[in-house]
């Protein structure tokens, strides 16, 4: 489970920020997840729950997480197509020359604050 240690990365980013903007808590993080990124999002909740007890700033912060659908581009007949449903191989010409375009990002969209 290598969700508590992008937990803790991400809330020590958050914590540095609150520090830095001298705000008195955090009241709502919002994190865009790429739907292909690796990330469990119930594991990920679970550690943060956990972790932001042991915080300054976020002790009763609520996450939010946007889940990003992956899409992949075909190079072959110029199309994209959810990655999650056909993987590597394009569903339109049965290419392998494929990218994947989002869904596999981690960002800090939003925060409040108090």
């Amino acid at each position: 489970m290598h969700e508590l240690g992008i937990v803790k990365h991400v809330v020590d980013q958050v914590e540095k920020a609150a520090e830095e903007n001298k705000v008195n808590k955090v009241l709502k993080l919002t994190l865009e997840v790429g739907e292909v990124s690796s990330i469990v999002p119930d594991y990920f909740k679970d550690c943060f729950e956990w972790y932001k007890k042991k915080t300054k700033y976020m002790q009763d912060t609520l996450l939010d997480l946007v889940i990003i659908e992956g899409i992949s581009y075909c190079t072959n007949c110029k199309t994209t197509y959810k990655t999650v449903e056909h993987a590597k191989i394009c569903p339109s010409c049965g290419s392998k020359e494929t990218y994947l375009v989002t869904g596999n990002q981690m960002t800090i969209k939003d925060m409040l604050v108090e």
